[in-house]
């Protein structure tokens, strides 16, 4: 008896060692790399984050040109230091607040700390990288408003961290320190405002730093000049902070606040208050590991399983929360305002790229945040006087085309997603942020992007169109404008007033005002109803043409909330197949000297790399060669996203770029947000759990291979789908969808 006990214990046991060895080889952290878009024009940063979170604490190796927006590029091998804010895969620079570098063996005012790949890691919530020339490893992870640094010295006599407030990452595109102020708390602690402008024009960052340990010598520059004060006010300042003699790690804890010091220091309270790093970067993990059980996936091909669950992760680093925890936020009036109960303010809306793909997916994964982020566009509105379009820290940027936050407003009314809505607030923040308002505009003056974001609307609804000898990007403002309209007119039906939506809807057809029939093409007009000479599809002029970050080719299929008008347009489905077969099948060469870098990816004059193209793979099914549609995905998915540095094929943009990964890999996307409609695609797994309120949404793709790209039948809860549609209610009320795959095309 006692034998038997003790076999079925050691049996146990072995279960037990099995069953925790097989949890940690599937953990699904091991499959997330946060260097992937770090090379070519990804612009994505590797550092210490949470989801979603205030806090992203990484390396700055760059500081100026376009590669440089996040901080970070991989052919870099020189670090500046560690700031605690980044912008992931934007295509303008900015932030990079609060800077430290840890060093032994340096007396500069400014060392910098040269680096081998081989010595740099980084997972979620985690960041490591030896500083080979300073004789010292870093190792960073955070909270969602501090950041937390964990220093080793080789050498436990030359201890020292230097703080530089001069520190800006694009000087080249205008971004400047405005004004810094610091000040000692205790000889563990500081405290201070940072003022910056760049992209944008008012940026305050406060924060609180404190060491594991007192000082024991401090030496304080301003404006490059040594000082002896402890409180100081400028623009360049650099602290150097060394420490005693002992072979300890020095941890350090930097907490920001949108507000005020006193708002770093509750934060620091409410979330960090102990010394243990370890603990920490544990718990940023956790957090990681429940945000990205959204969608779960199984697949033998690591390359997808690497990049899909890096690509969730992607999907999770902005919007990010720009408010303390005391509720206290800057709005957009830059007032300090109180949040409500259950409101929380964010900040970095890319919403030009994001409305795309990254929001629709956000809606199946995580319903209550697409929820909450249309609310806060809606505040605002209401502090503002104007919905944003690329909003960063509580400023108005008016980067990029239209009012594209009216598409994100819609989606989330049409599944349902805000049941308290104000909808007369929401239907008067759309329909002003729509319509022509000089007074805004005047009020505004001055401030980056204001005209841009008004002139359009004003040519559009004095001629119908944006006459291109009178404006600049004419046809991309007006083909996403009519769509944004054709949203402005949901949103407004929703509300029930029947007589602005039908105002809207007419506006939406304004798309139809730019197709020239003897092209095939989207042109520029000019304001005599001419069209606009010399014209060639294939030619781009950055920032100076018809077309934002593209031309012709890319620029003349969306109409997505009027697919069967547009498909009419071009003179029916075989006409409009045979447009979308020279688009993917012409010659990649793009004309003119000062082409958009933005045109990336390019199957023919499709490009991938830049949002405009996104759904065009998907315009085969509304025409009768809907096996294009898998064809050209499988191309896309298998091409243009790779489990390397150079692995996004453009500007991730804020989740975009991933979360376009992460749909079209589980089989299917969103043309049209608003209309909570799915099209089928090409899955590149082989099964995946969709967690939704109805319990799961199961995706099975059967007979599934790199040769079996195309479908012979699809399946929806045991019924076959005769077109390669589903709605969204289908989906979240969970079920099954099943691929049938072939090497044949249907």
């Amino acid at each position: 008896m006692r034998a038997l006990t003790v076999l079925f214990a050691l049996v146990l046991f072995v279960s037990g060692c099995v069953s925790e060895q097989k949890q940690t080889e599937q953990d699904i952290l091991n499959y997330v790399d946060p260097f992937i878009g770090t090379g070519f024009h990804g612009h994505t940063f590797p550092g210490a984050t949470t989801p979603f979170g205030m806090v992203q604490l990484s390396p700055d190796t760059h500081i100026m040109g376009w590669d440089a927006s996040s901080g970070y590029h991989n052919e870099d091998s020189t670090i500046y230091g560690f700031s605690h804010t980044h912008l992931s895969g934007t295509g303008i620079g900015d932030l990079g607040d609060v800077l430290l570098l840890p060093y032994s063996n340096s007396d500069e005012l400014k060392p910098v700390g040269l680096f081998d790949k081989k010595d740099e890691t980084a997972s979620p919530g985690y960041y490591k990288v030896r500083l080979k020339n300073l004789n010292v490893s870093a190792e960073l992870t955070a909270t969602k408003r501090v950041g937390f640094h964990k220093y080793s010295f080789d050498n436990g006599s030359d201890r020292n961290v230097m703080l530089d407030l001069g520190h800006i990452l694009q000087p080249n595109w205008g971004h400047s320190i405005v004004k810094n102020t610091i000040h000692q708390i205790d000889d563990k602690t500081f405290e201070g405002v940072q003022l910056t402008k760049g992209w944008a024009e008012d940026h305050l960052v406060a924060y609180r730093i404190e060491f594991s340990e007192a000082f024991d010598r401090l030496r304080t520059f301003a404006e490059g000049e040594p000082t002896t004060e402890t409180s100081l006010t400028g623009k360049d300042i650099k602290l150097h902070f060394k420490f005693p003699q002992n072979d300890k790690v020095l941890l350090v804890k930097v907490a920001l606040s949108v507000v005020d010091e006193a708002g770093a220091n509750k934060n620091m309270q409410a979330e960090l208050t102990g010394w243990d790093f370890d603990k920490t970067m544990e718990q940023a993990k956790a957090e990681w590991r429940e945000a990205l059980q959204g969608i779960t996936i199984s697949t033998d091909d690591e390359a997808v399983k690497t990049n899909f669950y890096t690509a969730l992760y992607h999907s999770m680093m902005s919007p990010f929360t720009a408010q303390d925890v005391d509720g206290r936020y800057r709005g957009m009036d830059k007032t300090i305002r109180q949040a409500p109960e259950g409101f929380t303010n964010y900040t970095v809306f890319s919403l030009w790229d994001t409305f795309r793909a990254f929001h629709p997916l956000i809606t199946i994964i995580r319903p209550e945040k697409a929820g909450e982020w249309a609310e806060a566009l809606v505040q605002k509105y209401r502090e503002g006087g104007l919905l944003p379009k690329w909003p960063l820290a509580s400023n108005y940027t008016g980067t990029m085309v239209g009012y594209p936050a009216t598409s994100v407003m819609a989606d989330a009314l049409a599944k349902g997603l805000v049941p308290n809505a104000d909808l007369n607030d929401w239907k008067e923040a759309a329909v002003k942020s729509a319509t022509w308002q000089p007074e805004w505009l005047e009020a505004h003056a001055g401030q980056r992007g204001a005209e841009v974001m008004m002139k359009h609307i004003y040519y559009k609804e004095k001629y119908g169109f944006v006459p291109s000898d009178s404006i600049t990007a004419s046809v991309s403002y007006g083909v996403e404008m009519a769509y944004y309209d054709w949203c402005v007119a949901e949103i407004a039906k929703a509300a029930g007033d029947d007589k602005t939506a039908d105002e809207f809807y007419k506006k939406s057809k304004y798309y139809e005002n730019y197709f020239d029939a003897s092209t095939g093409f989207m042109r520029g007009k000019n304001g005599d109803g001419s069209w606009r000479t010399p014209f060639n599809p294939k030619y781009s002029d950055h920032n100076h043409a018809d077309y934002t970050e593209g031309n012709a080719y890319q620029w003349s299929y969306f109409a997505p909330h009027d697919m069967n008008g547009m498909v009419n347009l071009f003179g029916g489905k075989d006409v409009f197949e045979s447009s979308l077969d020279s688009l993917f099948t012409t010659s990649s060469e793009i004309l003119g000297e000062n082409a958009s870098a933005d045109i990336t990816g390019l199957i023919g004059q499709y490009a991938h790399g830049n949002e405009p193209s996104h759904h065009m793979a998907y315009l085969y099914n509304y025409t009768n060669a809907k096996w294009k549609t898998q064809k050209y995905l499988d191309q896309v998915l298998y091409d243009f996203y790779l489990p390397e540095p150079a692995g996004i094929i453009g500007n991730e943009d804020c989740g975009q770029m991933s979360a376009w990964y992460v749909l079209n890999a589980i089989g299917f996307y969103q043309v049209c947000p608003g209309d909570p409609t799915y099209t089928i695609g090409r899955p590149v797994i082989d099964q995946a759990s969709v967690r939704v309120p109805g319990g799961t949404f199961e995706i099975v793709a059967h007979n599934n291979s790199k040769e079996n790209k195309f479908i012979e039948k699809v399946v929806l809860n045991g019924e076959t789908l005769d077109e390669p549609f589903f709605s969204h209610e289908d989906l979240m009320k969970g079920g099954m969808l099943e691929f049938y795959m072939t090497s044949e095309h249907y």
